[in-house]
């Protein structure tokens, strides 16, 4: 009897240590790896996400930047923490359903090996052009790039970043997958060379074109995406301007390591939700562009499908590109 009412005393208090780890996770500040340098979109993204994420979980979410090799150095520390809820990252369109045809050894398996937390944003591609250069619209661009892609220079921000998957795409579905590809450090130098002219054309997020698109410096041929962005509202969509079949969308998205308590999960999709609900938040990633996504996609399930779906979608253009 002794024996049975110890076991039965040691089974409650398990049971109440791990009811009060749920309830009082994070119980010290959360890291939240953004594997990009500070200041690009994702950072952006992730700092006003991550702000209110803070007020809602009690405890600081502080963004640590962990850059290199297209992004997939942050994510791969991120995914192979410590499965505690202490650590996890703001990924994108190419660190998650882009890197695995790019990136051959990749470390990392974002279909199977991590755990999806929700989506944050999108961030609507626009496929843009020196202000000077001689396409007026998009099907006359379409024409000039088929007739001169040996002589057409493009513009990205390195290998497996949004400009080169999303311009990679474009280049397969035009059936011109060897333009002269010209790989920059960053979005920042790739744009400053297109504005100054020696670059002929770039793709690239709206929240990283939109001010040059604004002052005249670049022109937008067209946005990769269902509808206008009131960000841009006289940019035709691609399917409005003759190319349908060219839809993508540079999202953002939070992710931690597989097997992440289901408590632990909760409370970071918890929070997310409320911070994507808060009218000062919306008001900041609005202002940006960003595309706020919908109540399922920000589940993990809704995520982790959005992932999938866009790494089958680009995975025959990335796969055969040249890298």
């Amino acid at each position: 009897m002794r024996k049975l009412t110890l076991g039965l005393a040691a089974a409650i208090t398990i049971a109440f240590a791990g009811g009060v780890q749920a309830q009082t996770y994070p119980t010290r500040p959360v890291t939240m790896i953004v594997p990009f340098a500070a200041g690009g979109p994702t950072d952006i993204i992730a700092r006003i996400v991550a702000d209110h994420m803070s007020k809602t979980l009690g405890q600081q979410v502080v963004i640590e930047n962990v850059a290199g090799a297209g992004g997939t150095t942050g994510i791969t520390r991120a995914v192979t923490a410590v499965p505690d809820g202490y650590t996890i990252a703001m990924g994108h369109l190419g660190t998650f359903s882009a890197a695995p045809a790019t990136y051959p050894g990749l470390k990392y398996d974002p279909i199977n090996g991590m755990q999806a937390i929700g989506l944050a944003g999108g961030t609507p591609i626009l496929i843009v052009a020196r202000k000077n250069f001689e396409p007026k619209d998009l099907k006359a661009f379409v024409t000039y790039v088929k007739a001169n892609s040996e002589k057409v220079n493009e513009a990205h921000a390195g290998l497996g970043s949004v400009s080169w998957t999303t311009c990679t795409l474009l280049k397969a579905q035009l059936g011109v997958p060897k333009i002269n590809a010209v790989a920059y450090r960053g979005t920042g130098p790739a744009l400053n060379d297109l504005v100054s002219g020696q670059i002929d054309f770039m793709c690239d997020q709206i929240v990283s074109v939109a001010e040059q698109v604004k002052a005249g410096n670049i022109k937008a041929y067209a946005i990769a995406s269902k509808q206008r962005s009131p960000a841009l509202p006289d940019v035709p969509t691609t399917a409005e301007a003759g190319l349908p079949e060219y839809q993508i969308e540079a999202w953002n998205g939070i992710a931690g390591p597989k097997g992440l308590p289901k408590d632990v999960v909760d409370r970071l999709v918890a929070a997310l939700d409320k911070a994507l609900n808060d009218e000062g938040t919306k008001k900041r990633l609005l202002e940006l562009g960003t595309v706020l996504p919908t109540a399922e996609e920000r589940t993990p399930a809704g995520f982790a499908a959005l992932i999938k779906r866009d790494a089958d979608k680009l995975s025959p253009a990335l796969s055969a590109a040249p890298k």
